[in-house]
């Protein structure tokens, strides 16, 4: 190859490169085309003056943020993070907003309801949100939203149930809590224990998507599960993978499922009710009556 001819496709590689980049970016600020900036959601605030230029963070650089605490977000699959910093005029009252993208409602529900407590105070924020002294958190569809305020004095909770309210009210999609919160059963539930983990549930790589709560009844602790399989075959997949996890367990097979004996969860019980798998776990010996009908009751809630 002469070098005239080494030039001219040294440029026909430049121009094609050129077009990807200019039709990727296209299909990607169309796919966005839905989804606010994050930096339209932070809120203006008045007698308020941002502190510093609002800050980006990606999945690539969380960690400059939240050193330490990324991996759990990102665990969660999280998009992006946009922060503001403000201060009051003529004061030493400082705010913080921190809005993450997590993608959609379940995994904004998944990192949120790893942070909160069942003793936590609720408040009806967005789709739920909790406040403890000098801070608020609460979710709205797929967001995930933290405000700190320091040094505000008695007029704290005010301060952040305003900016919230004015959060929550430029978010369109607000979505709601994961439906399948709503197949517990009720009786002896601990209040907002229900957890959502998108990966390696149970500490198995292979299950994902799982729910679970806590009870408590008759002064004796118990967990309900919930698996969300893509579809049948997904979740007979998951089930029969985590039974030869087991195989060593002593699984007997009764008429609703499967129960054996687990070193940390104790007795466990487990079925596939279509593209879920669902069972109750930590239920000591003399407490398997109990386990057996809150399991036929996650079977009944599931087929309905």
């Amino acid at each position: 190859m002469n070098k005239v001819k080494l030039i001219e496709l040294i440029r026909i590689l430049a121009v094609l490169i050129l077009v990807a980049l200019f039709f990727g970016s296209a299909a990607f600020l169309a796919r966005k085309g839905d989804v606010p900036s994050l930096f339209s959601l932070l809120p203006e605030v008045k007698a308020w003056k941002h502190s510093e230029e609002p800050q980006n963070y990606i999945p690539g650089n969380l960690f400059e943020y939240i050193n330490g605490a990324a991996e759990i977000y990102l665990a969660y699959d999280f998009k992006e993070l946009a922060v503001g910093q403000y201060q009051k005029e003529n004061s030493l009252a400082a705010l913080s907003v921190e809005i993450y993208d997590m993608g959609n409602e379940k995994n904004s529900f998944g990192i949120y309801s790893a942070e909160r407590y069942p003793e936590s105070r609720f408040l009806p924020i967005g789709n739920q949100g909790y406040l403890e002294e000098g801070t608020l958190n609460f979710i709205a569809g797929r967001y995930y939203i933290k405000l700190l305020c320091f040094d505000c004095g008695e007029g704290s909770d005010d301060v952040l149930k305003s900016l919230s309210q004015e959060i929550v009210a430029k978010i369109k999609d607000k979505a709601l809590l994961p439906p399948l919160l709503l197949s517990f059963p009720q009786e002896g539930l601990i209040k907002n224990s229900e957890k959502f983990i998108l990966r390696n549930f149970l500490g198995y790589s292979f299950l994902h998507d799982g729910y679970v709560a806590n009870y408590r009844l008759q002064d004796r602790d118990f967990e309900c599960f919930i698996i969300e399989g893509k579809g049948d075959e997904d979740a007979q997949s998951m089930l029969e993978q985590y039974l030869e996890k087991k195989s060593g367990s002593d699984i007997k097979k009764i008429s609703s499922g499967y129960i054996f004996k687990d070193r940390y969860y104790h007795n466990i019980y487990i079925a596939r009710v279509k593209n879920y798998i669902c069972g109750v776990m930590k239920v000591q010996d003399d407490f398997r009556e109990v386990g057996e009908m809150y399991f036929g009751l996650l079977i009944e809630n599931l087929k309905k």
